[in-house]
């Protein structure tokens, strides 16, 4: 069973008071109840959710589960992403139905690239995470690039099961996929606007995966 959702956090706290599901999804939060945590080079988690993997970027190759692995240029539909992110780092972060579903820049930057990426609607939860080779770099997904104090970052917003919508604050509503006729899709919304950090980027309807890129050098996770 997932843990009770607190309503006592949400900026509106009757549940009854949404006009749909997917506006009780990505409901908004009180002020002040996810205080951001400061200091230069603080890297801060983009949303809530679970740490599903984190690690190091070698090769191009990313960890996904049971010694499975996919590639940072399939996941972000770039040839050049080898060169952008190898030899950095990233975290897999699962948000389950019961979590706050916007999404949060990790560190300040500007906005470099937003690709839609069609794909399937495999359920991302651990269990089909271990069963599905190469998951996330099959699923539609959104991928969100900028320049950052600590180099390239990449936040890939991925679509599962149930989750119909993705959203970036300057884009809006990015799918369905019949709207990009079933392309890789680079979108011009919002190029070159800077990000403060904490500052909200976008939302998942549901529950699904973002996955967060950290060019070579700058950052290493605790083992």
């Amino acid at each position: 069973a997932y843990p009770t959702i607190d309503m006592r956090e949400a900026e509106q706290p009757d549940p009854y008071a949404y006009a749909s599901f997917n506006a009780f999804f990505a409901r908004a939060l009180r002020a002040g109840v996810r205080p951001i945590a400061g200091g230069a080079g603080t890297l801060v988690s983009p949303v809530d959710g679970t740490v599903s993997q984190l690690g190091g970027v070698s090769g191009g190759q990313i960890y996904q589960a049971k010694g499975t692995y996919y590639t940072a240029a399939a996941l972000l539909a770039d040839a050049a992403g080898e060169a952008k992110y190898g030899g950095g780092a990233f975290a897999c972060l699962y948000l389950a139905p019961h979590n706050y579903h916007r999404i949060h820049m990790p560190v300040a930057g500007r906005l470099t690239a937003t690709r839609y990426v069609p794909g399937e609607f495999f359920s991302v939860n651990p269990a089909t995470v271990r069963a599905v080779p190469g998951l996330f770099a099959r699923n539609e997904r959104v991928v969100c690039e900028f320049d950052t104090t600590l180099g390239p970052m990449a936040m890939v917003l991925v679509g599962a099961l149930f989750v119909g919508s993705i959203e970036t604050v300057y884009s809006g509503e990015v799918n369905p996929p019949d709207s990009r006729g079933g392309r890789v899709t680079n979108l011009p919304d919002g190029i070159g606007s800077e990000f403060e950090q904490g500052g909200e980027i976008g939302r998942l309807n549901m529950g699904s995966t973002v996955i967060l890129l950290i060019g070579k050098g700058s950052v290493r996770f605790d083992d």
